[in-house]
């Protein structure tokens, strides 16, 4: 029985943890080559692990996503070795200090742009041409409800994932001719190290767990979808689904 990722290769950004983390094990339980970025050396290596598990060690790469010449080099390597790529998970993100917009510290916001916003437009820029060489090249962007819940406090947060949506939206009307299919998908309260950050004292066991919002990915991803342009709330879909 055939895998519906059978050697197709998948990058995935904050892969290391959390949602990331668990797009990477569904991708590739479904024989997807997966190439996992994230910060940590060492939380990489406790992810090859599980993927070796599933007969699927990835290529892992170490990469603050601030690195935006790294991200080139990333670009460059893939086509080397592939030549194209068939999934993109610019899942990444940093959440900031949840403070007054009068009392964002200019650094910090300018950190959380870096990640959030600046990183996807060079993870765009980087592989758009390895999409468009693929049969069918899928690009999905996490970004959150924060961005027009206009939750006090949460301004940096929010703003950078506006952007994102934004940004990918543009991107997903640029290519809508081609075969490259470009969606975001908000995943809602999720048992992440992020949530637990911006909501101490809540019990995680009230929330969804990165593994129950992992198959929507999964089915973006796939060459039968033919969304494109669409921001996709997991709750909803949860309820059709």
């Amino acid at each position: 029985m055939s895998l519906r990722f059978e050697n197709k290769t998948a990058l995935v950004t904050g892969a290391s943890r959390g949602i990331g983390r668990a797009v990477a094990l569904a991708l590739a339980a479904e024989g997807a080559r997966i190439v996992a970025a994230a910060r940590s050396q060492g939380a990489l290596e406790e992810l090859d692990d599980e993927l070796r598990a599933l007969g699927s060690p990835a290529t892992l790469v170490p990469l603050d996503l601030t690195d935006v010449e790294g991200i080139d080099r990333l670009g460059g390597a893939l086509h080397e070795r592939h030549g194209r790529l068939d999934i993109l998970i610019g899942n990444a993100a940093i959440l900031g200090t949840l403070t007054p917009v009068g009392h964002i510290d200019p650094e910090e916001w300018q950190q959380v742009v870096a990640i959030n916003v600046t990183a996807n437009l060079r993870l765009i820029r980087a592989f758009d041409p390895l999409l468009r060489a693929a049969p069918a090249g899928r690009a999905i962007f996490t970004t959150s409800a924060s961005s027009w819940l206009h939750k006090p406090f949460w301004g940096a947060y929010a703003a950078s994932k506006a952007a994102l949506e934004c940004l990918v939206k543009a991107y997903a009307a640029e290519i809508a001719n081609t075969s490259v299919k470009v969606n975001l998908v908000a995943p809602g309260a999720v048992a992440t190290q992020m949530r637990a950050k911006a909501m101490p004292g809540e019990d995680p066991d009230t929330l969804a767990r990165p593994e129950d919002v992992a198959p929507l990915f999964v089915e973006l991803a796939d060459v039968s979808c033919t969304r494109n342009g669409e921001l996709i709330d997991f709750n909803d879909w949860k309820l059709r689904a």
